[in-house]
């Protein structure tokens, strides 16, 4: 049960972080946030990391400053 509310914890850290960035840059910082940009199907979108599970997958808007359709995914490394 301990473990659910670490993981509540990292993932409302992770948003607080989303939700304070002004840019990019503000993403990159820790390293342990692993701030990618995605390509494909999710090109023009980005990740970071809330844990080796899941990651926080979301769009920037340059101009505004901000993350905007932000989702929890699974993170599956297996193709």
């Amino acid at each position: 049960m301990v473990s659910i509310y670490i993981s509540i914890y990292h993932l409302f850290k992770k948003i607080q972080m989303l939700d304070d960035a002004t840019g990019e840059l503000d993403l990159r910082s820790p390293p342990g946030n692993h701030f990618v940009k995605l390509s494909g199907s999710l090109k023009d979108r980005y990740s970071i990391r809330v844990n080796k599970q899941w990651r926080l997958i979301f769009s920037w808007n340059n101009a505004a400053g901000k993350a905007g359709n932000v989702y929890l995914d699974n993170h599956d490394y297996k193709g």
